[in-house]
């Protein structure tokens, strides 16, 4: 008999409904799309140039300070996107991923198929990987560079098959949540309010 997921619901309802886009930066498109399309599967969708007076002129939203920049999307799977910007040679230097307010890495997750066949690929491109490795939750990740020195991370959960449910997989009961988050504050009406959402048990009525 399989094993019953490892899951639990929480009881708030998250005002966003995922994530749109990431939008990172490189300065070689062409080899970018060689990377994310052919390598790791996430088929180009749409490629755009940033429009006039975006870049440096008073339209700017928060976009690169430069004009007429490439942005292109990505198809990362789940109704998600990954967005590059392609940045002048020569005009930035590579961000340092572990500094405050920089992305420290992004995961990506998969069937425990498809995570073979990705593995399988980045070492047909002579990717360097660490990994497969368990990292909690019954899940197993690989950790690589994508050539502009972007960490990266595929992980696959066990017993899901095709049913993947992140949320639910990392979802922890209250007193596991409690357990560590009294170690940044002892303020337990924040403890109450900020875990009041949790459950008590995981799925089946199992408590850790």
């Amino acid at each position: 008999m399989p094993k019953q997921p490892m899951r639990a619901r929480h009881h708030a309802i998250p005002l966003t409904r995922g994530i749109h886009h990431l939008a990172l930066n490189t300065d070689d498109m062409k080899m970018t799309i060689d990377f994310y399309a052919g390598v790791l599967g996430m088929p180009l969708v749409h490629a755009l140039r940033v429009p006039p007076g975006v870049g440096v002129g008073p339209g700017n939203r928060g976009n690169p300070p430069f004009e007429n920049l490439r942005h292109y999307f990505f198809d990362a799977g789940g109704d998600t996107l990954v967005a590059f910007f392609e940045m002048p040679k020569g005009a930035k230097q590579q961000g340092d991923r572990n500094a405050l307010a920089a992305m420290q890495h992004c995961s990506f997750t998969a069937t425990q198929e498809r995570f073979e066949q990705l593995v399988q690929r980045l070492h047909d491109a002579a990717v360097p990987l660490i990994g497969p490795i368990p990292v909690g939750a019954a899940t197993w990740s690989v950790y690589f560079m994508d050539p502009n020195g972007i960490r990266l991370e595929f992980s696959w959960q066990e017993d899901d098959g095709e049913d993947v449910r992140v949320a639910e997989r990392w979802t922890q009961t209250r007193a596991e949540t409690l357990t560590e988050l009294r170690s940044v504050s002892d303020d337990h009406a924040w403890l109450d309010h900020v875990t009041r959402h949790l459950p008590e048990t995981r799925e089946g009525g199992r408590t850790p």
